[in-house]
């Protein structure tokens, strides 16, 4: 399929709408063209968003390391790694590019989303993709302002975690991997005075209820449940079994 014309009124303005949602105006546009075009698309890999997705996931890991080592300056080498695993991961990656709405400014070859949902890995690296060209076309307190203004709850929500892991994000690659279908959270009960109120949260996923948790907060709740949701999903133990009456 031959390559489209990024000069043509039609790409310039789908670009221009790009940049707006970025809140970033490129001073080489083919730099973004190539970063939301897809090998499966591209006359070539070098035409493809590959070696931006590279650079880019290389970027995005410094920005991160940074803000998590100025951020937590009690918390040791191994604590800063969970939670940068769960930051710079593929799930969290994908979930930003669809918080975006990149995905429709995305350039894919026939069948890539035949099913009618674009694989995550394909959202996933087209953010890192997005990320290596701002860096190339921009420098890096450009790209390290658009990261920081989009990465800040995710490491708050993988910080608060008493684990370090992300058990939502786990559980939603899971279930979308396995099942097709996005977790839901419910709130059940909450109890004691609103400075100490405590919520008990269930995972939902279709029809089926998994065994709820209690957390501090609603954040930390829909966290353990999610982390029980995957024990019974795959046959373990669960990690916040109920409290006994």
């Amino acid at each position: 399929m031959p390559r489209d014309d990024v000069t043509s009124v039609a790409d310039a303005a789908t670009l221009e709408e790009c940049e707006a949602v970025l809140n970033y105006h490129f001073q080489d546009r083919s730099l973004l063209e190539r970063a939301l075009t897809h090998a499966s698309i591209a006359r070539t890999r070098l035409d493809s968003n590959e070696r931006l997705e590279f650079l880019g996931d290389a970027i995005l890991g410094a920005i991160v390391c940074e803000l998590l080592y100025r951020s937590y300056p009690e918390a040791t080498e191994g604590e800063l790694t969970r939670i940068k695993s769960v930051v710079v991961s593929r799930v969290t990656c994908a979930e930003l590019t669809q918080e975006l709405g990149l995905e429709r400014f995305l350039r894919l070859g026939r069948g890539v989303d035949s099913h009618g949902r674009i694989p995550g890995s394909i959202l996933a690296a087209a953010f890192e993709a997005v990320v290596g060209a701002m860096y190339v076309d921009g420098g890096y307190e450009p790209v390290r302002e658009f990261v920081l203004r989009l990465i800040h709850p995710q490491v708050q929500q993988a910080a608060e975690s008493e684990t370090g892991v992300n058990f939502k994000s786990l559980l939603q690659q899971f279930t979308q991997r396995t099942l097709g279908a996005t977790p839901a959270y419910r709130v059940l009960d909450e109890q004691g005075p609103d400075h100490l109120k405590c919520f008990q949260v269930a995972a939902q996923i279709g029809e089926r209820f998994f065994t709820p948790a209690w957390g501090p907060s609603k954040k930390e709740a829909e966290q353990r449940a999610a982390g029980n949701a995957l024990a019974e999903l795959e046959g373990e133990p669960l990690p916040y079994a109920p409290l006994s009456e």
